[in-house]
């Protein structure tokens, strides 16, 4: 083919543009993903009597979208006192008309809405009657002489069940083994029956009412709450809100539903046919077996049967019926399974967007990180835990992890930015990439100060001090969440959990048992499955959970396993002591078509009642056949043959997480060691380009790099409390990254420092000089009471010491620093370690520092005053530990900069 000169022409032309959007493409591959709504962080909005207003509802959003959130989740709670006059009933037109304007107005600042389909906890309302509310069962014994003659009304016998129980069986069991159904002999409650053959118990089996009322409920929103168990009830429950959503064009993104708080809903009017067509036997003969307490294999065997219906019936019939709901309504699902008596597994991933919650606070290690005693609970943020949402999300191919974030992470006004980063970063290093704050309060501007608080929150809003530098925090989330929401998860092994054993134990005679993040002790700690997971995760291997319904869908292709989420290149099966049939063969038919399955222990039995005698010979004759199944492999052989190999980077103490994007890496890694990590570290992609990406500056560039056979080596510098990102792929037109090493000693700076109280209160202090630096409260009454942002000023000569860079150390932070050197903004400083890089420095120069500390010193004040400000109904305000809130009792909260300030000379090492 022959082309003239302008054919030519063009085509270089066209060449050189092709090739310019390609370099483009390349470089834009390894910058930072865009950061979107979804990427950055959002927020519970509590809507405290619904007394909320269209002007301050513009105001709270345009705050919000400011400071970096990306969207709200609405949860309408109890109200004020004096408010009444502006309370709005949950779903009435009014109260439609401002979902609809804070959708209009969030869409316009380009933020998102999610809400609580209800007010308050758990799901219930006015529209749930008694016959579809939460349902327990109640079984009455009653000894019958034989000879004996009963003419009389069976009545439930607690007297605080009477008026709101239904007979439903009369279930006669003589002494000598005899079993009879006594049911059909009734009349209403009314029986007639006479014991001819021997001594019976009847067992009088009721439908009760747990009576438990929506908790933390909103005006509108109060009634009975709902029984999750029953199609009809959740249909019922649905209905208003079909016609409440007909009366608004735009919608929320998102219907979310809060951890079961569902206190012994244990039953439903239809369960015992749902249990004769699922488990497949009738329950009813074997009444004596599951309401005994005692530890028998038989009654366990069908306490197991009982519990997995129970939940079947809560997935099939709640999560499923709503998520379709949902779905009808053009509305995504949000839904915390934890706290439910279900799989958890298989509840999480019914939803579009699995959610998991921390409580309380963890310990760091990191130096300069503050723990103290008594500002914290203790948390429950378990690794473990944390992945049976994520695990939940990936094996389904559900993007996005949420979590309900720092719960009490202190106790009121006490939160520091610098305490939230370790504790979301757990999550993040845990597969949650879409962060939920819990939260924020709906105040209006004439709320005087502290405005209007949440009973269990950090409270993250502009009456909040560390509102000053929270867009820094938000800023770190976000980007973290534009790397954490890219590509897919790249975990290689698949941690079968084997619920049965819980499920098929006597749990202290428990029936009923919900799966709590508070109760771990019960259920997850010192099981195999808990200490695979462990030793899987110290030694470098990503793992993600899956349930026996999810191996049901498994295939095989090129020897990985492929589920709707992606492919595994193993299943590890943990020590176990009963496994479905149907699952055991499963796992043999996909080991045969060259799935890499690793056994660390085999099954003694099926779970189960119905017909397990027969069906355990066929569990063991299934394992005798196939030999290899008894040849116990080691863990890590096994894994190696499987051609996984561990991020041996845990060696030095790292967290890690690793995504993948067409076959590059990210590596998300965190430092929560008490030491620096200055080193080369080994990950396992095989690449000759590295970017390295700092979360806190949004600064990159291109790694120095070693290989050693097959191993890459990076190298790192990450201090304690820090984190990095690293990227594999192209590094076209990527600066190099700057490696930096103190190059001598630290330098003090000394001199004048002039503090000017710049804004809080209850007022401003005035300015004043001083030379050692130690807590603003020292200085006089009025500072000891302040809470808010004071600037520091200091003039200072440079150090005779030749550097590239300087490091400025701002030491121990009460709480969070601005910080400006010669008049130029250089960066905010809110997390441990508190330093910030400067560049240069001039021969004479000017470091300008303000400082915000916590409210706490404020309120304090306040309370000693007399001041009442805790004017809200139901709970209204608690402390930490769920007692009177009383500030009064707290010492002043040291604040501003509380000793050396110091640069390190730094010198580039690339």
């Amino acid at each position: 083919m022959h082309f003239n000169s302008k054919q030519t022409t063009l085509l270089v032309i066209l060449f050189f543009i092709a090739s310019g959007y390609q370099l483009l493409a390349q470089a834009k591959t390894n910058s930072w993903p865009e950061v979107t709504n979804t990427t950055k962080p959002w927020t519970r909005w509590w809507w405290m009597g619904n007394a909320v207003d269209e002007a301050n509802i513009k105001r709270s959003l345009i705050e919000f979208d400011k400071a970096g959130l990306g969207g709200v989740e609405i949860t309408p709670i109890y109200g004020v006192k004096g408010e009444e006059a502006n309370y709005i009933n949950y779903l009435s037109s009014n109260w439609m008309d401002k979902l609809a304007y804070t959708i209009k107005v969030a869409d316009s600042l380009g933020i998102q809405v999610d809400m609580t389909l209800g007010t308050g906890w758990p799901y219930g309302g006015p529209q749930v009657t008694q016959q579809h509310a939460a349902t327990k069962l109640i079984v009455d014994q009653q000894k019958i002489a034989k000879g004996t003659k009963i003419k009389e009304d069976i009545i439930v016998k607690d007297e605080k069940d009477k008026g709101s129980t239904q007979l439903k069986y009369v279930l006669a069991f003589g002494e000598d083994g005899s079993y009879l159904d006594l049911t059909n002999l009734l009349d209403g409650d009314f029986l007639k029956w006479k014991a001819k053959k021997t001594n019976y118990t009847l067992y009088n089996v009721f439908t009760g009412k747990t009576r438990q009322q929506v908790k933390r409920a909103a005006p509108g929103g109060k009634g009975f709450t709902l029984d999750h168990y029953s199609k009809e009830a959740v249909n019922a429950y649905l209905k208003p809100f079909e016609e409440a959503f007909k009366t608004i064009q735009q919608k929320p993104r998102a219907v979310f539903n809060d951890s079961y708080e569902v206190y012994g809903t244990n039953f439903t009017p239809l369960f015992f046919e749902e249990f004769k067509t699922r488990r497949g036997y009738d329950l009813k003969p074997h009444i004596p077996q599951l309401i005994n307490k005692e530890d028998s294999d038989i009654g366990n065997r069908i306490k197991s049967d009982y519990r997995e219906t129970i939940s079947d019936v809560l997935l099939n019939n709640f999560e499923r019926t709503w998520t379709n709901w949902a779905h009808s309504e053009g509305f995504k699902t949000k839904l915390q399974a934890h706290g439910s008596p279900g799989n958890l597994i298989d509840i999480y991933a019914s939803a579009d967007i699995p959610e998991c919650e921390t409580f309380g606070s963890m310990p760091y290690d990191i130096p300069g990180f503050r723990r103290e005693k008594e500002d914290i609970r203790e948390g429950d943020a378990d690794a473990v835990m944390l992945k049976f949402s994520s695990s939940a999300a990936h094996i389904s191919g559900q993007p996005l992890t949420s979590s309900e974030t720092f719960t009490w992470l202190r106790d009121h006004f006490k939160t520091s930015l610098s305490q939230c980063k370790p504790e979301v970063e757990d999550l993040l290093l845990n597969g949650i990439n879409h962060v939920f704050l819990h939260g924020s309060t709906y105040s209006p501007e004439r709320a005087a100060w502290p405005g209007w608080k949440f009973y269990a929150s950090v409270n993250f809003n502009s009456t909040n001090t560390i509102w000053e530098d929270a867009p820094s925090l938000f800023s770190y989330i976000a980007n973290c969440q534009s790397m954490l929401q890219s590509g897919k998860p790249d975990n290689e092994v698949l941690l079968y959990w084997p619920i049965y054993d819980t499920w098929g134990s006597n749990l202290g005679g428990t029936l009923f048992f919900e799966f709590k993040i508070h109760s771990l002790k019960e259920w997850l700690h010192g099981t195999p499955f808990y200490n695979t997971t462990k030793t899987l995760m110290k030694n470098g291997y990503g793992v993600d959970f899956i349930s026996d319904a999810f191996i049901s869908q498994a295939k095989v292709i090129d020897k990985k396993l492929v589920l709707p989420g992606g492919s595994y290149k193993s299943m590890v099966i943990p020590e176990s002591d009963k496994m479905p049939l149907a699952t055991l063969q499963k796992l043999i038919e996909l080991k045969k078509q060259g799935a890499q399955i690793i056994f660390e222990g085999l099954p003694k039995s099926v779970p189960g009642f119905n017909n397990y005698e027969e069906q355990t010979k066929a569990l063991l004759k299934l394992i005798a056949e196939n030999e290899q199944l008894t040849q116990k492999e080691n863990l890590f052989d096994a894994l190696n043959n499987a051609d996984i190999h561990p991020e041996t980077l845990v060696k030095l103490g790292l967290k890690f997480i690793r995504r993948d994007i067409d076959g590059e890496k990210i590596y998300y890694l965190v430092n929560h060691t008490s030491k620096p990590i200055e080193t080369f570290i080994p990950i396992q992609a095989s690449t000759g380009n590295v970017v390295i990406f700092d979360p806190l500056t949004r600064i990159y560039g291109k790694a120095i790099l070693k290989k050693e056979g097959t191993i890459t080596k990076v190298k790192v510098h990450i201090p304690s409390g820090k984190s990095l990102f690293l990227k594999t792929g192209q590094t076209v037109d990527i600066p190099n990254w700057n490696y930096y090493e103190a190059s001598d000693d630290d330098v003090r700076i000394t001199g004048n420092w002039k503090i000017k109280f710049l804004k809080g209160g209850p007022k401003l202090p005035e300015a004043t000089s001083i030379t050692t630096l130690e807590s603003w409260t020292t200085i006089n009454q009025d500072a000891e009471n302040f809470s808010g942002t004071a600037e520091y000023e200091i003039l200072f000569d440079k150090p005779n010491i030749k550097a590239d860079n300087w490091r400025l150390n701002l030491g121990d932070v009460r709480e969070s620093a601005k910080v400006w050197l010669n008049d130029i903004y250089i960066g905010d400083a809110w997390s441990v370690p508190f330093s910030l890089n400067t560049g240069l420095l001039k021969d004479k120069n000017k470091l300008v520092i303000q400082v915000t500390n916590l409210a706490a010193n404020r309120i304090r004040a306040k309370e000693i005053r007399g001041e009442e400000w805790k004017n809200f109904h139901e709970i209204n305000m608690v402390d930490k530990d769920y007692k009177t809130f009383d500030a009064t009792k707290w010492k002043p909260m040291p604040s501003g900069l509380l000793g050396e300030v110091t640069l390190t000379p730094l010198q580039l090492i690339n």
